[in-house]
C-alpha cells in the first residue's frame, strides 16, 4: 500500500494528484524550482524538496535530484504527472532501482513508445493502421504536404509544416534544433500532413492481471501550434464502426506493448473517415478530466491502485453526457500566441463542483482544474497554462453553452488570457456543429481574435436628436463596451476622489464635483487610448460621445448605468500599480462573443519625454532566453519580418523579425543570455 506519494511535476497536474491522495488518505511530497518556492503545489504538498535553480534541465528534468528528493521524504512511490520526465524509461528504472514503487507503465513499453518511429514500426507489426514515414531525401512533389515531427516529445515542439520541397532540408534542421533543446535527442522524421484531419484519442487503462479499459474517445481537434487547445469526451460525429475500430486498435496496441496503468492512443482521423495510428501516451493526459466525468472514474486513483497491485473489474462503467474542457492559457492569440507573464491578481471562475474528480453532475457541471490562483505569479520558465475549465451535461450541446457561460462571466485580472478566444471558438457556428479539424483555430484566427460583431444601441436622452453609437470594434478604439468601461473606470476614480465618495442619492447627484472631468486610458494588451470628458450636473451625467446614458449609481468599485433603457453593471477593480479592469456581465454587454472584461492603465497628462525609444528599437516582447541569432550582422541591409533572433520562453520558441526594412545597426542579443521585458535587442534604422 502506498503511504506517501512523490509527485515529480509541478503546477496543475501535481495539485489534481494531490486531490486525490488527500481523498484516499496518502501524504503527498513533491519538488519545487526557485521560481516554484510559493507556488500552489510547493504550498499544497505534505512535504517539498528544494531543487535549486529555474530551468527544466536543473530542476524538474534532473532524474536524480527528483529520486533523492522521493527519498530525503520518505516517499514510497513516485508519480510523474504528465510532461518533464512522464515518458521516460531511465526515470521510471531509476525510480524502482530505488526501491520506489512507479505510478506509469512498466520501463519496457516506455521505452517501446518512447520513439515515434519505433512506436510505429511495432503498431505497424501489430495490425495497427497509420501512416507510413516518407524518407526525406526521396520525398517529391507528390508527398506534399509533409509534417515533419520530433521523434521524442511532444507537446507540439519540433513540429514543422512543410508546403513547398525546397523548404524541407531547412525546416527538418529547424525541427532538430529544437527537438535536442526540449528532450535532448534530436531525432525527426517526415510523413503525410492530412489537411482537415481531426485527432482523436482513445483513453486505456490496463492493470498486471490481462485486462484492459478502452474508456470511449476524446477529439483534441482545436489546438494552436500543435498544442491542444478544446478537447472533448465522447469525439462528437465518428460512425459507430469508426468509433469500434479505434478502440480495438487502442486496444491492441496496448496489449502488443504489455501496457499497464493510464495511457492514450492517439489518432489522425482523416475526412475520408479513416483513423491513423500517430502514437502512444504512456502517462495521464492534459485532457484526462473529461473522461472521468463522462465514466465517473477517478483515473489518478486508479493510477494508484493499478501500481499497488490491484485488478480493475471485468469492465468499466457505462458512459454518460458529454464533457468539453478548455485550457486557459495566459498567452495573447491576437499577438502569434505570446506567452504573459506577471502577477494574478484575481482568479474567480465562479462556483464550481466539489473537489472530488467524480462526473459533475447539475446543477454545477463545472469542475476547474488550477495551477494558479489570486496572488500567484506566472514565471516565463514553464508551460503558460492557468488552469482546465471542463464542463458536463447530459448532451453535448448543453456542455458547450454551460462551459462558454462559465468562461465569460469569470473574473480574471492580471496577465492577458485566452479567454475571449475559447469563448468564441465554443460558439462558432462550425465547432457546434462539430465540424472539426486541426486547422480550425489557424483556420479561424481573425474572427476569433479580431473586433467584435457591432453592437446598435439607442443611446438618444430626452430633449436630444435621436442618435445612435454603433461599436465596430467592441475592444477597441470606438467601441461602445470600451468606451463604457473608461467611463465606469472614470466615475469610480472620481468616487474615490471626492471627500465623501459619490452616489445616488433621491434622484440627483451628490458629493462629486460638476466641473467637467478628463480622464485618458491605455486599453491592454492593444495600447489604444481612450479618452473620457464628462461632467455630472443637476441634469445628470453629461459624458462626451455617450448622448443618452444615464447614470444611476456610482461608488469606487461598481458602478451601474442605464443605456438606451438597458441596466448595465460595470464592477471596477483598481490595483496599487494604477491598472484598473472593469468586469461587465455578458447580457449587459451585447451580443454573446463580445469582451466582458477589460484592463485600463490611466495615463498622466504629461508623459515622460525619457520613456522614449530610439526609432527601429527592436524590443523583448516577453522575458525568456535567447537560443540563436540569425545569420546577421550588424551593418547588413534587413528586410521587414526578416528573422534576427529566436527567444524561448515558456516552452514554446518565438522568431523575432526585423519590425522595417532598413540596416541593422545594433544588435545586443548573444545566445544564452535571459532577458526581460523591453530589453533592446536589436536596432534596425532606416
Amino acid at each position: 500500500m502506498i503511504t506517501t506519494l512523490f509527485v515529480a511535476n509541478r503546477g496543475e497536474i501535481a495539485r489534481r494528484i494531490f486531490r486525490t491522495c488527500r481523498e484516499l488518505g496518502i501524504a503527498t511530497a513533491t519538488g519545487y524550482s526557485d521560481a516554484d518556492a510559493n507556488a500552489p503545489h510547493t504550498r499544497e504538498a505534505d512535504a517539498a524538496v528544494h531543487l535549486p535553480g529555474n530551468a527544466p534541465a536543473d530542476t524538474y528534468l534532473r532524474a536524480d535530484l527528483l529520486v533523492k528528493a522521493a527519498l530525503a521524504c520518505g516517499a514510497d512511490a513516485v508519480h510523474p504527472g504528465y510532461g518533464f520526465l512522464s515518458e521516460n524509461p531511465d526515470f521510471a528504472r531509476a525510480v524502482i532501482d530505488a526501491g520506489l514503487t512507479w505510478v506509469g507503465p512498466p520501463p519496457a513499453a516506455i521505452a517501446a513508445m518512447a520513439s515515434k518511429t519505433r512506436a510505429k514500426e511495432l503498431m505497424a507489426g501489430a495490425g495497427v493502421p497509420l501512416l507510413a514515414p516518407v524518407r526525406p531525401e526521396e520525398a517529391t512533389e507528390a508527398d506534399l504536404p509533409l509534417l515533419v515531427k520530433a521523434a521524442a516529445g511532444g507537446g507540439g515542439r519540433g513540429m514543422r509544416l512543410v508546403r513547398e520541397l525546397a523548404a524541407l532540408p531547412d525546416e527538418m534542421k529547424a525541427a532538430s534544433v529544437e527537438a535536442a533543446s526540449a528532450f535532448g535527442d534530436g531525432e525527426v522524421f517526415a510523413e503525410p500532413y492530412v489537411e482537415r484531419g481531426r485527432h482523436v484519442e482513445v483513453q486505456i487503462l490496463a492493470d498486471a492481471h490481462g485486462t484492459v479499459w478502452t474508456l470511449g474517445t476524446r477529439d483534441c481537434s482545436l489546438q494552436r501550434r500543435h498544442q491542444k487547445v478544446i478537447e472533448e469526451a465522447p469525439a462528437p460525429a465518428l460512425p459507430d464502426a469508426l468509433r469500434a475500430a479505434l478502440h480495438e486498435a487502442a486496444a491492441q496496441a496496448a496489449t502488443a506493448i504489455d501496457y499497464r496503468g493510464a495511457g492514450t492512443v492517439e489518432f489522425l482521423v482523416s475526412p475520408q473517415g479513416r483513423g491513423y495510428f500517430l502514437e502512444v501516451n504512456t502517462r495521464l493526459q492534459v485532457e484526462h478530466p473529461v473522461t472521468e466525468c463522462v465514466y465517473g472514474l477517478d483515473l489518478v486513483a486508479w493510477q494508484l491502485r493499478v501500481a499497488e497491485g490491484h485488478p480493475l473489474p471485468a469492465a468499466p462503467p457505462e458512459p454518460t453526457g458529454h464533457a468539453v474542457e478548455a485550457r486557459l492559457y495566459a498567452e495573447d492569440p491576437a499577438r502569434d500566441w505570446q506567452p504573459q507573464t506577471g502577477l494574478v491578481r484575481r482568479f474567480d471562475l465562479g462556483p464550481t463542483t466539489p473537489a472530488g474528480p467524480t462526473r459533475p453532475l447539475p446543477p454545477a457541471g463545472l469542475r476547474v482544474d488550477a495551477g494558479f490562483g489570486a496572488g500567484d505569479t506566472i514565471s516565463p520558465h514553464y508551460d503558460p497554462m492557468l488552469a482546465k475549465v471542463i464542463a458536463w451535461a447530459p448532451t453535448r450541446a448543453e456542455a458547450v453553452r454551460r462551459l462558454a457561460h462559465a468562461l465569460e462571466r469569470a473574473r480574471l485580472h492580471g496577465p492577458v488570457t485566452n479567454r475571449d478566444l475559447l469563448v468564441r471558438a465554443l460558439r462558432h457556428p462550425r465547432f457546434q456543429a462539430a465540424d472539426l479539424d486541426t486547422g480550425f483555430l489557424d483556420r479561424h484566427l481573425t474572427e476569433l481574435t479580431g473586433p467584435a460583431p457591432g453592437e446598435a444601441v439607442e443611446v438618444a436622452g430626452p430633449g436630444r436628436a435621436e442618435e445612435s453609437a454603433r461599436a465596430e470594434d467592441v475592444s477597441g478604439a470606438g467601441g461602445l463596451g470600451v468606451r463604457l468601461a473608461a467611463l465606469a473606470a472614470a466615475l469610480a476614480d472620481g468616487c474615490g476622489r471626492s471627500r465623501f465618495g459619490g452616489t445616488r442619492y433621491g434622484g440627483a447627484w451628490r458629493n462629486v464635483p460638476s466641473q467637467p472631468q478628463t480622464r485618458t486610458y491605455r486599453g491592454e494588451p492593444d495600447g489604444t487610448e481612450h479618452e473620457v470628458r464628462y461632467r455630472l450636473t443637476r441634469a445628470g451625467l453629461d459624458a462626451d460621445g455617450l448622448p443618452g446614458v444615464r447614470l444611476l449609481s456610482a461608488a469606487r468599485d461598481l458602478v451601474v448605468l442605464d443605456v438606451a433603457g438597458v441596466r448595465r453593471t460595470l464592477a471596477v477593480s483598481a490595483y496599487e500599480d494604477g491598472t484598473v479592469y472593469v468586469d461587465t456581465p455578458p447580457p449587459a454587454a451585447g451580443p454573446p462573443g463580445q469582451p466582458t472584461a477589460y484592463a485600463l492603465t490611466p495615463l498622466p497628462r504629461f508623459p515622460d519625454p525619457s520613456a522614449r525609444t530610439e526609432p527601429g528599437s527592436l524590443l523583448a516582447p516577453m522575458p525568456g532566453t535567447v537560443i540563436r541569432l540569425a545569420d546577421v550582422a550588424e551593418g547588413d541591409a534587413v528586410r521587414a519580418g526578416q528573422p534576427l533572433l529566436w527567444l524561448e520562453a515558456m516552452k514554446m520558441e518565438h522568431k523575432i523579425t526585423a519590425p522595417a526594412s532598413g540596416t541593422l545597426t545594433a544588435l545586443r542579443a548573444a545566445p544564452g543570455q535571459q532577458v526581460e521585458v523591453g530589453t533592446l535587442l536589436a536596432v534596425v534604422s532606416d
